[in-house]
């Protein structure tokens, strides 16, 4: 067995300034999975040039190769292995090459990547300060492995290098690992407990953003409800997400923000209240069901029921009304019946969701369903299932933005369209692509639009 390289964060960083004065290699980036994952990336890439090394967008020039990588489904981690067998090539050109992979998947199958050939080191996602000095072990011939999950890593400290194209929207990370041990869900093993950044530090983040030009941040957590900072000068009082949400939202009213993702049995109404409160805290919530039978939920280990989940949407429609609402489903979980579908599809009719993402069950190694309750749904089940909530969800999606056609909002501009050159795309602050004229504004620029029409994904309109 491999052990782990053991490194302080204080030694870490002694490494990181000598190591700066020896080296002038290219890395390279690519970035598989959540958003989670790509501010990790801007993490590892602010790591990488505080030590001297360099960036690059093209991988050829690179003699660092990372792919960061995604362990949630089973398809994800297929494109990883994919992508390896690109890099091989790349190596046999260029024996020098160092390839390393990042994040969930090198935390779940560090031997069998380093046993891959291709891959030089492999580091989990608490162990990327000890990146620097990884690719000089795998450069002395070494491969290079920490994957050592931490209880206290944050990156608090760290300004990342935004690696986004369009200099207008950012993600901001407010906490890191997760306490829900969802009996399907890979991350609690992956990534570690839960801990919570300081809030001084995201605050400050934030600040830096908005002098940078940035209008707009989503403040990303496994589980962002669930936030907890303990006041340094006061460690008997607690800042909560509903707290930190308010100080984000404070420091400047042309900001806009967002948050994702969080869970449903920690949504709490001050959370709401305080979404209400602010018009520049984006009135859309994510809200993850997975299933609508309760009989599912409790094999999930979710933590709420249908019933319960209910409840809370008509709290939100409640205190937020023109607030939308996206969620999460899984087809064919382990033991799911017709009945346990058919209650899936009601409770999506039931919400009328403006958007969601859709996934078959994919069965993930070492996680609670994967050691008790066998995958016996049929993956033509499971297709057959997964299409037709797709195909309620187009309706659904279809018929929300329909009753946006001939209203007016404000969208915030985030770059050209990708089907026309003459046109703008951004978001309301319903979280809805809204695509209009270019005419003389920009990235950036807040744009009162009014909808002319749309899809079952998207809005037209007219700038006013």
């Amino acid at each position: 067995m491999m052990q782990g390289l053991r490194l302080t964060t204080h030694n870490s960083r002694l490494m990181t300034h000598d190591l700066r004065l020896t080296t002038d290699n290219l890395f390279y980036i690519e970035t598989y999975g959540c958003q989670m994952n790509a501010n990790d990336s801007e993490v590892v890439a602010a790591i990488m040039q505080d030590a001297g090394f360099t960036m690059t967008d093209d991988k050829q020039k690179a003699d660092v190769l990372f792919i960061n990588t995604c362990s949630i489904r089973d398809n994800a981690e297929q494109r990883v292995w994919g992508r390896l067998d690109v890099f091989r090539l790349l190596k046999q050109h260029k024996p020098s090459l160092i390839v390393g992979v990042l994040g969930c998947m090198a935390e779940r199958l560090k031997e069998a990547l380093l046993e891959n050939g291709t891959v030089d080191l492999v580091a989990g996602p608490d162990a990327y300060r000890s990146l620097p000095q990884l690719v000089r072990e795998a450069e002395s011939g070494q491969k290079g492995i920490n994957t050592l999950l931490s209880r206290e890593e944050t990156y608090a400290d760290i300004s990342p290098v935004r690696m986004d194209k369009n200099g207008v929207t950012a993600f901001v990370s407010i906490m890191r690992g997760c306490n829900n041990m969802c009996a399907y869900c890979v991350v609690p093993y992956t990534r570690g407990a839960e801990r919570s950044r300081p809030a001084q530090t995201i605050v400050a983040e934030v600040q830096e953003l908005l002098r940078n030009g940035y209008r707009e941040v989503t403040l990303l957590g496994q589980n962002v409800n669930s936030y907890a900072w303990k006041n340094t000068d006061d460690p008997s009082k607690t800042l909560d997400f509903a707290k930190l949400l308010e100080l984000v939202a404070l420091i400047d009213p042309a900001l806009r923000v967002r948050f994702s993702t969080s869970h449903p049995k920690d949504m709490s109404n001050a959370v709401l209240y305080t979404i209400a409160m602010y018009p520049n805290i984006c009135n859309h919530i994510h809200l993850p069901v997975q299933s609508g039978s309760t009989r599912l939920l409790q094999i999930m280990n979710r933590g709420y029921w249908r019933e319960s989940y209910l409840e809370r949407i008509a709290k939100i429609r409640e205190i937020i009304p023109e607030c939308t609402i996206s969620t999460d489903i899984i087809a064919g979980f382990c033991g799911e019946t017709d009945d346990d579908h058919a209650q899936t599809l009601s409770l999506m009719r039931e919400v009328g969701y403006d958007a969601a993402f859709m996934f078959k069950y994919s069965e993930r190694p070492n996680t609670k369903a994967a050691r008790h309750f066998p995958d016996d749904v049929p993956d033509e089940v499971k297709t057959k299932r997964l299409n037709e909530i797709i195909a309620l969800q187009n309706r659904l999606s279809l018929e929300s933005n329909r009753r946006d056609t001939g209203k007016t909002f404000e969208v915030l501009a985030e770059g050209p369209s990708k089907r026309s050159a003459g046109a703008l795309a951004g978001r309301t602050a319903h979280n809805k692509v809204v695509v209009f004229p270019k005419a003389h504004f920009k990235a950036g620029d807040y744009v009162t639009v009014k909808i002319t029409q749309c899809s079952s994904a998207t809005l037209m309109g007219e700038p006013v």
